[in-house]
């Protein structure tokens, strides 16, 4: 189907897998993707992945601050559809409407659950046990467009949030590529959403970041997972920021202390902290401590003389 026009819309390294799928089968005629970046102290000019991808592969990048009242360029290329996935802005009506296949989305998560930016980190952190990617047509309001098509997964507890971005890019772009044959035939039943089972997956926050111990075990495993490899969630240890990676449930009958806090290393363990939960304790396995490496707990275990100072220690 190379004679059908796509511009397609996405900016992080999860929407490159799609377009990786797309440009084999169908005519990308051009990317757009949000402005370049400034990193770091050098203030070194960062473009998005999908910028880089689109670059290596000689397609034409757009990039509009802001697409609400920039999009006449996107117009004049004539799209005979437009697919975004987590692109970042909202499209607007007047381009919603112009390409005759529409303008669709490949969002990760089963909606109507899990609209937002970060439904994947919420999908861990809020403790779900399965997840998936949807395909919808777009509307005006952030992910509410009827259904076209969605697939699950189940969520691992060796998933992090690094783990399930790669699941569900390599998901998403199968099932765009299994449906849109569909859609461009007029081939689809659409589904419109419950607005009952909506629930919201809003942009992680630096308070988000903060990981709290009065909870459960099972609930700060799921949180520091699902802050994981980006944007990592931290405690504070001693007044220094302690960024914690990884983690496992501990026992929740034996070798905890009662009458110890929420948060207070109750236990060395070979490879691991043990910090006090709400039912038990918390094993954490790899931390990187202010201006150093991250490390396993074991090793960071080994450059301590007395081990046994950590004890009563407390994470806030």
């Amino acid at each position: 189907m190379k004679d059908v026009k796509i511009i397609y819309m996405g900016t992080p390294e999860f929407s490159v897998e799609p377009l990786k799928k797309l440009i084999k089968e169908y005519n990308v005629i051009a990317v757009v993707t949000q402005c370049d970046k400034e990193v770091g102290r050098k203030k070194e000019i960062k473009f998005s992945p999908i910028k880089e991808f689109a670059i290596e592969n000689n397609i034409k990048v757009l990039q509009p601050e802001k697409i609400k009242n920039d999009y006449e360029e996107i117009i004049k290329l004539n799209p005979d559809i437009i697919i975004t996935c987590a692109y970042g802005q909202i499209i607007p009506k007047k381009l919603l409407e112009f390409p005759k296949y529409g303008c669709i989305n490949i969002h990760a998560s089963l909606l109507p659950k899990l609209r937002g930016g970060a439904p994947i980190h919420r999908a861990i952190i809020e403790g779900y046990d399965k997840t998936g990617v949807t395909i919808m047509y777009m509307d005006e309001k952030m992910d509410s467009g009827d259904i076209i098509y969605q697939e699950e997964i189940k969520i691992e507890n060796t998933d992090n949030v690094g783990i399930l971005f790669d699941k569900l890019s390599i998901l998403g772009a199968n099932m765009i590529i299994k449906v849109l044959p569909n859609i461009i035939e007029g081939n689809i039943n659409r589904i419109k959403q419950n607005e009952k089972d909506v629930t919201y997956a809003y942009n992680i926050t630096r308070e988000d970041e903060h990981i709290y111990f009065n909870k459960t075990s099972k609930e700060v495993f799921n949180k520091i997972r699902g802050l994981n490899p980006w944007p990592v969630g931290y405690a504070v240890l001693d007044n220094k920021k302690v960024k914690i990676y990884e983690s496992k449930i501990g026992d929740s009958n034996n070798n905890v202390n009662c009458n110890a806090a929420f948060g207070e290393i109750i236990n060395i363990y070979k490879d691991s902290l043990g910090v006090k939960t709400i039912d038990g304790e918390i094993l954490i396995t790899s931390i990187q401590l202010e201006g150093k490496k991250k490390v396993s707990v074991k090793d960071y275990l080994n450059g301590i003389q007395d081990k046994r100072t950590l004890i009563g220690k407390k994470f806030n």
